[in-house]
């Protein structure tokens, strides 16, 4: 699978192209001990790789999920924290981590060899969302026939489209375009302002996104799409991503996702995230408290 697409897919709003592939061009060094000082652009500093404009995850007022888990783990490692901004576009890995000016992106899905991944701190789907009193509150797979002849909003070229097609959705389905400025347009935010209404009767949307849509618009409900029988996965791993050679950064990563667990999941459940457990149950606010 096309590294970029992949991404894309995830966050339903950006690009990145496979050509960012950053093995090549990163300079870090590996040393065999802990010192991070042959890692890190400045050791004293968090140094964020970021999107100015890609809510629900990040954005340069610091209000997104990344921000705030960037935040919390600045405060657990004592630095100063820092970002370095670039739209999630062509380019994106490797005019920031690749180019060595910052040195994580806080999310990543697992399996994108585009960079090295951290341990997955979340794990999440795509979900239908409808409005309350619809009688679509309950559809869990879209394969329900009650969702037949609907009109069901989708992004296009996301995997669930082809679940869609496959479940014969598409023919009266409206299409959201996925390569957009982010500046100016909000594919998610334009398919959940037509939810409200009533241009569309249901939308598919990456799970953060149709948890954090949902929560401001209100009177929505999130079902995350765990039961599809046939076409692509719609459950993800999301971790973070770091440069290749960077091992003792990764390992002090991964020692902060097990140890703050509990936290980043309190930040990931107040934006509306459907946290998935490992049998694609939902992961409510006590089980997540919970978590190691």
């Amino acid at each position: 699978m096309e590294a970029g697409r992949h991404r894309r897919w995830l966050v339903s709003l950006c690009v990145m192209a496979a050509s960012c592939a950053i093995g090549g061009v990163a300079r870090a060094q590996t040393s065999d001990g802990g010192d991070l000082s042959f890692e890190l652009v400045d050791p004293k500093v968090l140094r964020v790789c970021a999107d100015p404009r890609n809510m629900p995850f990040s954005n340069e007022k610091g209000e997104g999920i990344e921000n705030k888990l960037a935040e919390l783990f600045a405060d657990k490692l004592g630095k100063k924290l820092d970002y370095v901004f670039f739209p999630q576009a062509t380019g994106f890995v490797r005019m920031t981590l690749g180019a060595h000016r910052c040195d994580v992106i806080m999310g990543f899905p697992q399996g994108d060899d585009i960079v090295q991944g951290t341990n997955p701190y979340y794990r999440t789907t795509y979900a239908l969302v409808a409005k309350e009193g619809s009688g679509l509150e309950d559809v869990d797979t879209l394969e329900d026939p009650r969702l037949k002849g609907k009109h069901v909003g989708i992004i296009a070229g996301t995997p669930p489209a082809t679940n869609m097609a496959i479940a014969g959705l598409m023919s009266d389905a409206k299409p959201y375009p996925l390569m957009i400025d982010t500046r100016y347009d909000n594919s998610a935010q334009a398919m959940v302002d037509d939810l409200t209404s009533g241009k569309i009767d249901a939308g598919v949307l990456w799970g953060p996104m149709a948890g954090y849509y949902a929560k401001k618009a209100g009177s929505l409900h999130v079902t995350p799409l765990v039961k599809e029988s046939s076409g692509p996965k719609l459950v993800y791993r999301i971790g973070m991503g770091v440069r290749a050679a960077d091992q003792n950064w990764k390992r002090q990563l991964n020692k902060l996702i097990q140890e703050n667990q509990g936290e980043i999941n309190k930040i990931l459940l107040d934006f509306g995230v459907p946290l998935l457990d490992e049998n694609d149950r939902p992961l409510g606010v006590e089980a997540a408290k919970k978590t190691p």
